[in-house]
């Protein structure tokens, strides 16, 4: 995937500096691309999208993205036990709703 974002603003928004390897916080940021790519049924592309087919890395997907990996270097289980949960889901589908093609 050519779309990556920063690891300097990846890991502010994680609040970690030295717990996660950049390869992990790689991964996650490639998983997070590849799921809002999934969801919104359309490509990620560098610059202007071509055609309604794709979308551009725009702040509100940006900020989906780094949601979703701030979530998943905090929670590397599929089950937190012993504490509410809160669907940080919510917030990322909220910010994808308009991009999202039906």
């Amino acid at each position: 995937m050519a779309i990556t974002l920063d690891l300097d603003l990846v890991r502010e928004q994680c609040r970690v500096v030295d717990e996660v390897s950049d390869d992990l916080l790689q991964s996650y940021v490639d998983a997070a691309l590849a799921h809002v790519e999934m969801h919104c049924d359309r490509a990620l592309v560098e610059g202007d999208p071509m055609g309604p087919e794709e979308m551009g890395l725009t702040a509100d997907v940006r900020q989906a993205v780094l949601l979703l990996v701030a979530h998943w270097a905090t929670n590397r289980e599929a089950v937190v036990t012993g504490t509410t949960s809160a669907a940080v889901e919510l917030g990322v589908a909220s910010l994808l709703w308009y991009r999202k093609r039906f």
